[in-house]
């Protein structure tokens, strides 16, 4: 299967407010494309909410954290996903995305994973970009399997339980297998 074309349309502080009060005909237009209903399910509010107070506190985030993925053509969302935030001191940016049921096993994540990198690696302040999952998560574990990225320990996140942290430097051409960002 090819690899997906993918856009990433950023969800404003307003989208996400509006995502907060369940209004997805108001979160869809100041985002410009359809967003799914699945955006207003219990999974998803929490996200909203850091996302829309990180904001709050810091208008600067806006342009990392969470988006929504739409195919290429088509705008069809088929999940959303972005950085935890700018980079931060060490110039190191965390990923965080999540297909949406209907949309998985098809090659989003892989594709997501891909844009999210082309993206961190073109910024001159990032230096890692990491990723974390849970032990358990097999599927992930698999997503980024090829991609170069190599085990450097653990942690406990209050949301998630035990992590595996996995890194990759930005500016690391040997960790990275021919093709990496095209699939190929």
């Amino acid at each position: 299967m090819p690899p997906h074309t993918l856009r990433l349309v950023t969800l404003s502080r307003t989208a996400l407010a509006a995502l907060l009060a369940k209004d997805l005909a108001a979160a869809s237009t100041e985002a410009g494309i359809e967003l799914p209903a699945a955006f207003l399910g219990e999974d998803a509010r929490w996200l909203w909410q850091l996302r829309h107070d990180q904001i709050l506190a810091d208008p600067t985030s806006a342009g990392w954290v969470t988006k929504a993925v739409c195919t290429q053509p088509g705008d069809v969302v088929v999940g959303y996903a972005g950085y935890h935030g700018p980079p931060d001191d060490a110039g190191m940016v965390e990923i965080g995305y999540t297909v949406l049921p209907d949309h998985r096993r098809q090659g989003y994540a892989r594709a997501i994973l891909r844009a999210l990198m082309q993206r961190a690696v073109a910024e001159p302040e990032v230096r890692v970009i990491r990723l974390t999952i849970s032990p358990d998560n097999v599927a992930s574990l698999a997503t980024i399997a090829g991609f170069g990225f190599v085990f450097t320990g653990e942690q406990w996140d209050a949301e998630d339980g035990r992590e595996l942290i996995f890194e990759l430097p930005a500016d690391s051409t040997a960790v990275r297998p021919p093709g990496w960002l095209t699939g190929g």
